[in-house]
């Protein structure tokens, strides 16, 4: 833990700028709160800029500081349009804090059953957290690890000005070697209700296509427009992936997909959206796709429906 400690110093971020950014914390700058803690903006004066930033400061009653130096570390090495960008962290006076690049945009969440995003602005999310994802599972240029991100869901994907998305929430990520891609690594259970990969109760541990199953969950939240779990529907409605299997199965997508998108879409791009969503959440991790093959399925879909675009609504 030193030494991580040590190679992260040139992040380190004084308290007394960090409650300058925000107010001294105040509650009027709280723009989020999780297991983590709260989330507050402000703007930070920092090598010679102002930058907009959102700090997650660490409930101080929560002891996971581990959780705190994992997902610095993390932002510290990945570097992506699709990542968050991380700032630096302040580790001082017992407080624990990590500033980020804010987006104006908040979560996906936030939006997941609006009518202001459109389609194709939907389309465009899910294609570039399937690019982050990618970049952490395959590019082995530069580490000699995958990195499983443990924790993808609606609230973890961040929307900037231009709506680009940011996947967020590194504080569960694990590494993962390179050539071990099938290995389990055990890991305590983050029960994120409705996202979960149902083999982790059978293996005790996590793989890639666990964050497969999760990402998959995301699709059919952005195709249908409700959350993933709902604690006050039907008891064979509260998970949309049982509702989203069965209507898939059954040829049924239209009695589930949100109205307001139906007409906007080609149906060839949906065909290749919808099928790949249902494969990312199979129960069995052996018939769910790698990521690669899904962000391909993907793109090549969205061009699909780029082109529909054109030609119907110009």
């Amino acid at each position: 833990m030193e030494s991580t400690i040590r190679e992260l110093a040139h992040l380190q971020i004084p308290l007394e700028n960090v409650r300058k950014a925000t107010n001294n914390f105040d509650n009027s700058n709280i723009i989020g709160e999780g297991d983590f803690g709260k989330v507050y903006k402000g703007r930070l004066l920092w090598s010679g800029k102002s930058l907009k930033i959102a700090a997650r400061r660490l409930d101080q009653k929560n002891q996971r500081v581990t959780e705190f130096w994992r997902e610095i570390s993390m932002l510290s090495i990945l570097k992506h349009e699709n990542i968050v960008s991380i700032i630096g962290f302040c580790d001082e006076q017992n407080e624990n804090i990590i500033i980020n690049k804010r987006c104006a945009n908040g979560s996906l969440l936030m939006h997941i059953n609006k009518e202001r995003l459109t389609w194709i602005q939907r389309f465009s999310i899910c294609v570039g957290v399937a690019r982050a994802l990618s970049y952490m599972h395959d590019d082995e240029e530069e580490r000699l690890y995958s990195v499983i991100h443990r924790n993808v869901n609606s609230s973890t994907i961040l929307l900037d000005n231009n709506l680009v998305p940011k996947l967020s929430g590194f504080e569960y990520s694990l590494k993962h070697v390179v050539g071990q891609k099938e290995q389990v690594l055990l890991s305590d259970t983050i029960d994120t209700r409705g996202y979960m990969d149902p083999e982790i109760t059978k293996t005790g541990g996590v793989t890639l296509k666990s964050d497969i199953y999760s990402f998959g969950i995301v699709l059919w939240e952005v195709l249908c427009g409700r959350k993933a779990f709902i604690s006050d529907e039907d008891k064979d409605k509260r998970f949309l992936s049982s509702l989203a299997r069965s209507h898939y199965e059954k040829e049924t997508l239209e009695r589930i997909i949100h109205p307001d998108l139906w007409n906007y879409m080609s149906q060839i791009s949906l065909t290749s959206f919808s099928k790949a969503a249902y494969f990312c959440i199979k129960n069995e991790r052996v018939h769910r796709p790698n990521i690669n093959s899904t962000f391909r399925e993907l793109t090549e879909a969205f061009r699909y429906q780029e082109s529909f675009d054109s030609s119907h609504l110009s």
